[in-house]
C-alpha cells in the first residue's frame, strides 16, 4: 500500500501529532506483514519529532529486519533521509536496551518537571 505524505500531512512533516497520524495508518498494515510505501514527493520540511512518532515507535513491536523489508520510502530528500536514519538508530537502541531506555526516560521526565 502506498501513502502520499503530502496529501496526508502537507509540505511540513514536523509535529508529533502528524507523525502519529502516519503511525496509526501504517502500523496495522505492517503488523499484518503487508508492504507499505511512504511517498514524500512534495514534502519540504522534516523534523525528528515527526519521524519519532511516525517511524521510531514502530520498532517497539516490529523487528528492524521486518521493518526494513516491509517499509519503503520514496522521494525523501537528503535532509529527510538524514533525520530518518538518526531516528531509526536511536529507536533501535531505545527499544532494545532497557538501561538506555531507562536513562532516556529519566532525562525526559526531569526536563518535563523543570518546565
Amino acid at each position: 500500500m502506498k501513502h502520499e505524505i503530502l496529501t496526508l500531512i502537507g509540505k511540513n512533516c514536523i509535529t508529533p501529532g502528524d507523525g502519529q497520524k502516519v503511525y496509526d495508518l501504517v502500523h496495522p498494515e505492517l503488523l499484518a506483514l503487508n508492504a507499505v510505501e511512504l511517498d514524500f514527493a512534495g514534502v519540504e520540511i522534516f523534523a525528528s519529532p515527526f519521524f519519532n512518532f511516525a517511524i521510531g515507535q514502530l520498532l517497539r513491536d516490529i523487528q528492524p529486519e521486518t521493518l526494513n523489508r516491509l517499509l519503503k520510502f520514496s522521494n525523501l530528500n537528503t535532509v529527510g533521509k538524514q533525520i530518518l536514519k538518526l531516528v531509526i538508530e536511536n529507536s533501535k537502541r531505545y527499544y532494545s536496551d532497557p538501561d538506555f531506555r531507562s536513562r532516556v526516560d529519566q532525562v525526559i521526565s526531569e526536563q518535563a518537571n523543570t518546565q
